[in-house]
């Protein structure tokens, strides 16, 4: 047995007894059985399998060091209001405030980060990362790295782009079915179901086949898809505002409609909106994505991590990583904003934690 292996296990049990010690339940429960995992993977798979379980569990530990140390800094430069909730953010939303805001600056100081520009070829196709490529070059020679960081701007910005225009357009629709009623209300709600009957991805390379592959036709179409989405959610919270007794008061004293949206429906509609509009913008980065991936998203040479896949998806055949660092910080990105929002979805809930 191994010096590993001994102070591995060591480690383990001596965490293990001081979590005990001390009536710490959840951290002992939590360390205790990654020493029964780590006890059977020991067996089935040897030194080489505690070695992955030691660097998961030393990258779990350092996101979670990561999360609360930006936590801390975001309640310091914070108002006291904004404080106060950030004090209540669970590590995993913490971490997921951090990504995004990793991917900002990446993406906002794009040319100052990557060492060569989007379209510069560098090297030899395929070339292997060393000190001047980390992540090697593409099949035209390219660098990863730089390429990676611009599609941050590229592929990011359009999602935003998209979703912006999406919110608006359905919101801004839920909100007027909300408050006039009616026929408009019964042609808008036919209308968002007759877009949300057709598989967004059927629909996206349909509209995209025949208007072209624009960036700006992306976007309104993109739009167009995800709109539906927000404004039946618009309707059906901002229909449960306008049933009540200060909506009916307001009218009564002869408020318009733009009075009570702006006024007494929107405030009180804020944090369900906020929240949808982080699954939103998952959702159309997701499309936009695959979309580049199947050649009718963003048009080379422009950086974008769905092109990026497809363009290296041959490197996988020879054991080669690479096209997974792009589909890698595609789901990074979409984990950490489903994290902020599910914390946002338990805020707004009322629900508090035991």
């Amino acid at each position: 047995m191994s010096t590993f292996v001994i102070g591995y296990y060591a480690l383990l049990i001596a965490a293990s007894c001081l979590a005990a010690y001390f009536n710490k339940r959840t951290v002992f429960m939590l360390i205790f059985s990654l020493t029964l995992v780590s006890f059977v993977l020991g067996i089935v798979g040897g030194v080489w399998a505690l070695q992955m379980v030691t660097g998961f569990s030393a990258a779990l530990a350092l996101a979670a060091g990561t999360s609360y140390a930006f936590r801390e800094f975001l309640i310091i430069i914070a108002s006291k209001n904004l404080a106060k909730e950030l004090r209540t953010a669970p590590l995993t939303a913490a971490f997921g405030m951090f990504v995004i805001f990793t991917y900002a600056i990446a993406g906002i100081f794009a040319p100052a980060i990557a060492p060569y520009g989007e379209a510069e070829i560098v090297s030899s196709a395929f070339a292997p990362p060393d000190e001047n490529l980390l992540l090697g070059a593409d099949q035209l020679g390219r660098d990863m790295f730089s390429r990676i960081i611009f599609g941050a701007r590229n592929t990011v910005g359009l999602a935003l782009l998209a979703t912006i225009l999406a919110f608006l357009m359905g919101a801004a629709a839920g909100l007027l079915a909300a408050t006039r009623g009616g026929i408009l209300d019964q042609f808008l709600g036919r209308t968002a179901d007759v877009i949300m009957s057709v598989p967004s991805l059927i629909f996206a390379l349909l509209m995209l086949s025949i208007f072209g592959t624009n960036l700006l036709v992306i976007v309104v179409v993109v739009a167009v898809i995800y709109s539906p989405r927000v404004f039946r959610l618009t309707r059906a919270v901002a229909g449960n505002v306008v049933v009540m007794d200060y909506i009916e008061a307001a009218k009564l004293r002869g408020e318009g409609n733009w009075y009570l949206i702006r006024r007494e429906i929107l405030p009180n509609s804020t944090a369900p909106l906020i929240a949808e509009f982080g699954l939103e913008f998952c959702f159309v980065f997701l499309l936009i994505a695959g979309l580049s991936f199947l050649g009718l998203g963003i048009q080379p040479p422009t950086a974008d991590w769905g092109s990026m896949v497809r363009e290296n998806a041959t490197l996988i055949s020879f054991g080669d990583m690479t096209p997974l660092i792009p589909a890698a910080a595609i789901a990074l990105l979409t984990v950490a904003v489903n994290f902020v929002v599910d914390w946002m979805l338990f805020r707004s809930s009322g629900l508090k934690e035991q």
